[in-house]
């Protein structure tokens, strides 16, 4: 991903403020489009950093014409707290009036597909076909150290993926193991993709990002919006730059 702009700012709080007031324009400007923002959160300490400070002053966005997917999800009870959409609820999905059918969760494991993540995956796919058939406008993501997205990790079958949308993920190396994901294909459907990334252990990825390198090896520099893509940085996550 070399076409990726930078934007650096001194720490996490000052990233997320930018990140905000720059997402207020996006889904503004996406509403006057057709009535609807499509947007993919993140979880992670900056996804949910961002989706709080959105709680306090989230400008003129009408959440009501708000659709919400998520990027991946631990295939876990509904009601764990590792559920990306429960972090979400609890940090801003609940506190805005944005309706239930406007926030699409995949589903967790013993639901309607038991312990079958496959079967969440295609249920999750068919979802994106019918009420994202064109993609997302925005697309957030947070990075881990060694450049993993979604739940897309370094030399696995899922950052292989070229086709399907959405695909479990078995055997994960950060717990829990089983998860659901965007792919590749399905990021890149975005008009703008924001990566979201803090911290000096991230440097190395973020440098990755910048060099262009393979995305097998690091996942996140395979991502691009078709119209923009920014890796937001604090100066420990850039000191690498």
């Amino acid at each position: 991903m070399t076409d990726a702009q930078f934007s650096r700012h001194d720490d996490l709080g000052a990233l997320i403020e930018a990140a905000r007031a720059r997402f207020v324009e996006v889904v503004t400007a996406a509403q006057g489009d057709d009535d609807l923002a499509r947007v993919v959160l993140t979880g992670g300490g900056a996804g949910i950093g961002l989706l709080e400070a959105l709680r306090k002053d989230s400008g003129d966005i009408e959440w009501d014409r708000v659709l919400v997917f998520f990027g991946d999800e631990r295939f876990v009870p509904a009601d764990s707290p590792d559920r990306n959409v429960g972090q979400a609820r609890e940090a801003l999905l609940d506190h805005v009036g944005i309706p239930e059918s406007h926030i699409f969760e995949i589903a967790p494991s013993g639901g309607a597909y038991l312990e079958d993540p496959v079967c969440a995956a295609d249920a999750y796919a068919d979802i994106l076909e019918m009420h994202a058939p064109d993609g997302f406008d925005l697309h957030l993501l947070g990075m881990g150290g060694e450049g993993h997205v979604n739940s897309l990790f370094p030399h696995t079958p899922a950052i292989a993926e070229s086709e399907r949308l959405v695909v479990e993920v078995r055997d994960c190396p950060k717990p829990p193991p089983t998860r659901v994901s965007l792919t590749l294909p399905a990021v890149n459907t975005a008009e703008r993709v924001w990566l979201l990334v803090s911290g000096d252990g991230k440097a190395e990825a973020v440098k990755a990002i910048a060099n262009g390198e393979p995305a097998v090896e690091w996942p996140a520099t395979g991502v691009h919006g078709r119209a923009e893509t920014i890796v937001f940085v604090d100066e420990a996550a850039a000191s690498g730059l």
